[in-house]
């Protein structure tokens, strides 16, 4: 996702316009995304470090202004607010992240936040075809990773000025339905 990207949807949308349509707690809630990215409190610095660069590959973030997936993904682990369900072969999510960070690293042969960029992609894609020799079930860790980052990621309105959603529709609803409905207000491609 280019910074551009991440503001202005290409279109030049931006959801937060439509914050006065929202009902107070929604407007509240998705408001305090924006303004109040949690700190650091479960990874390491080092994992943190890996763990964020990571995120930017994953989700493409190269630019300014950025969605702070990875403080949004350590926020759950410190609360210990996970999925509800564990593949029996894997660890506590919390251990796989850790043990995500470590086989970064080790890919890289250093620190995945130091390496080149195109390192950082070919591993990642290494990652998510499976192709990795790791003590752990590598695609299902995949799984776990980009499940949370996902999750975190398509929570903040910066990523839905990417896809051109317009945001919570509570209370003005939707009434468009079908599949070209659109609404006036909405963003057209």
């Amino acid at each position: 996702m280019s910074g551009q990207g991440a503001v202005g949807g290409g279109q030049g949308w931006d959801a937060l316009s439509q914050a006065s349509h929202w009902d107070a707690k929604t407007r509240e809630l998705v408001l305090d995304r924006v303004h109040n990215v949690p700190p650091i409190r479960f990874f390491t610095a080092e994992e943190a470090r890996t763990l964020r660069a990571f995120c930017d590959v994953v989700t493409a973030q190269d630019g300014e202004p950025r969605i702070e997936v990875l403080n949004y993904v350590d926020e759950k682990m410190f609360e210990g607010r996970l999925d509800g369900f564990q593949y029996a072969d894997m660890p506590d999510d919390r251990d796989v992240w850790r043990q995500v960070a470590r086989h970064l690293d080790d890919e890289a042969g250093g620190s995945y936040a130091d390496a080149a960029p195109e390192l950082q992609r070919a591993i990642c894609s290494l990652f998510a075809d499976g192709r990795l020799d790791w003590e752990l079930p590598v695609d299902k860790a995949w799984k776990v990773v980009t499940r949370g980052i996902l999750s975190c990621f398509y929570a903040h309105p910066y990523a839905w000025n990417e896809i051109g959603f317009p945001g919570p529709a509570y209370p003005r609803g939707y009434s468009a339905l079908g599949v070209d409905g659109r609404e006036q207000w909405e963003p057209k491609e």
